[in-house]
């Protein structure tokens, strides 16, 4: 079940007494690939704020009806710990979201958390010193993974130019989501930097780092491999065979495939 990112935006967001907002962005775990959570934008209540929604809470996904549904309240929702929109998510922020809703967190065990029922809403407060100045967060996680857990959102990491062995080509147009496991299948690249452009899919198996300071989102191909291999058609739906080129193109082996190593970033495990 492979959907472009960009298709989800703007899907509203249904909880169990009715819907609250519209999906706006997608945050993942840059070293699983892993969708964690759902960004919400929920109208004039929130300005300098979002909302999260752990993907733990997902019940169902409607294509036709364009709408996400959770197994959470509205009002749990409104209560839940806020994210200022200039910060990222720290392992702080993580905690306390996870202990509102009774959630087991995801760093704690090795797959992607079971979807576990909310608990009722204990009382929560931020922590000013965190939540509010940007440079004290800064200050505060700098060097510490612990409280840094390299989550970025599909926002963030969009537009940026893909760094390949031997320079740049094109940029991050979209992202498609496999929104059963919701984990990023591959990066749609627009290689717009050489003529004529066409679109190609990266798997985040084959990225080697997103640079917090360069901006550059580096891949351990080269252009002309990336630049030679099967063009994505954006307009149509992801057919097996495409992808099946796709991975002959670069001699590795399917995610599909039993016989890789089972781990959903896609492994650039080569072929035997």
């Amino acid at each position: 079940m492979l959907t472009k990112a960009k298709t989800l935006t703007g899907y509203k967001l249904r909880c169990l007494d009715g819907e609250i907002g519209d999906v706006k962005e997608f945050v993942f775990d840059e070293n699983e690939w892993t969708i964690r959570y759902l960004t919400v934008e929920t109208g004039t209540w929130l300005i300098d704020r979002e909302v999260l929604i752990s993907t733990a809470a997902i019940t169902a996904l409607d294509k036709e009806e364009k709408y996400i549904a959770v197994n959470l309240t509205r009002q749990q929702i409104e209560d839940s710990p806020l994210l200022y929109k200039a910060n990222p998510i720290s392992r702080q922020f993580e905690t306390s979201y996870h202990n509102y809703y009774g959630y087991t967190p995801y760093w704690n065990i090795w797959n992607t958390p079971p979807v576990s029922q909310p608990t009722s809403a204990p009382i929560w407060a931020p922590n000013p010193n965190l939540m509010v100045d940007s440079s004290a967060y800064k200050a505060a996680t700098q060097g510490d993974r612990d409280l840094d857990p390299g989550l970025r959102s599909t926002g963030n990491v969009r537009g940026r130019k893909l760094q390949a062995l031997d320079g740049e080509i094109g940029h991050i147009a979209d992202f498609i989501l496999d929104h059963e496991d919701w984990v990023i299948r591959y990066l749609d690249i627009d290689t717009i930097s050489w003529w004529p452009s066409k679109h190609v899919l990266i798997c985040p198996g084959w990225i080697d780092s997103i640079g917090w300071e360069d901006f550059l989102v580096h891949v351990g191909l080269t252009r002309e491999q990336i630049k030679s291999s099967p063009e994505y058609n954006k307009d149509s739906d992801l057919e097996r065979d495409y992808e099946q080129c796709l991975f002959d193109h670069y001699e590795r082996r399917g995610y599909w495939d039993d016989s890789t190593t089972g781990d959903t970033n896609n492994d650039p495990e080569k072929k035997e």
